[in-house]
C-alpha cells in the first residue's frame, strides 16, 4: 500500500517543500520546491503566506504524514523568533487537516542519509540523488532540505520494511540507512 509523506523545511524567508511516495521498496518525487517569500517585508503577511500555501499544497496532493525540521540554534535571537513562527505556520496548516506532525533535528536528517550527523549539505544532495533517481543540483537548497525531512520520516516512522516484512533497524544501530537501503535494493545503485 503507497503512503505518501510531506517534508517541510520551513523559512520565513524560503520554505522547502516535498511531497514523496513510497510503494513497497520504491520510491518518487510527487513534487519538491519552495515557497519565496523574499518580496514580503510583513512578518505576518509571510506567517500567513507559508499557512495558506502549505494549506494548498496538502489538499492538492493529499499527503498521509507530515514530517518537519525542527531549528536547534541561531546566533540571532530575532531570527530565530521568526524561524519558530515559519515553524508553527507550517504545524498548523498541517494539523488543520487532521494530519500528525513528526519533528526532525537537523543531525538526525543528515544521519538518515549520509550515516552522519555532520555530513554537509552537498553529501545530503548527492545520496539523495542516488536515493530517490533525480537531479538535485537542479532544486533549491531548502527544497532538498525538504525532501531530505521526507526521507528522514520514512526511515525512522517504523513502517519502513524490506519484502519480507522486517522492519528498519533501530536508529543506533552501527548500519546506516543507506547502507541498509543499498544492501535492501541492489538494483537501485549505479556504478559511476
Amino acid at each position: 500500500m503507497a503512503r505518501k509523506i510531506l517534508g517541510i523545511d520551513p523559512g520565513s524567508r524560503t520554505t522547502g517543500y516535498a511531497v514523496v511516495v513510497e510503494e513497497g521498496t520504491s520510491y518518487r518525487v510527487e513534487i519538491c520546491d519552495v515557497l519565496r517569500m523574499d518580496n514580503m517585508n510583513d512578518h505576518t503577511e509571510r506567517l500567513q503566506y507559508i499557512f495558506d500555501e502549505l494549506s494548498s499544497i496538502i489538499q492538492k496532493y493529499k499527503p498521509d504524514e507530515c514530517a518537519i525540521e525542527t531549528p536547534v540554534y541561531g546566533v540571532d535571537p530575532l531570527a530565530m523568533l521568526k524561524l519558530g513562527r515559519a515553524q508553527a505556520a507550517s504545524i498548523l496548516a498541517v494539523t488543520n487537516h487532521g494530519l500528525r506532525v513528526a519533528e526532525y533535528y537537523p543531525k538526525a536528517v543528515k544521519k538518515s542519509i549520509t550515516g552522519s550527523g555532520n555530513a554537509s549539505k552537498r553529501q545530503v544532495a548527492f545520496m539523495l540523488q542516488k536515493i530517490m533517481n533525480i537531479e538535485v543540483e537542479e532544486l533549491p537548497a531548502d527544497a532538498t532540505d525538504a525532501l531530505a525531512v521526507a526521507w528522514c520520516h520514512i526511515t525512522h516512522s517504523g513502517l519502513h520494511s524490506d519484502e519480507r516484512g522486517i522492519k528498519k533497524m533501530h536508529q543506533n544501530n552501527r548500519k546506516s540507512s543507506w547502507a541498509k537501503f543499498a544492501e535492501d535494493n541492489p538494483e537501485r545503485i549505479r556504478e559511476s
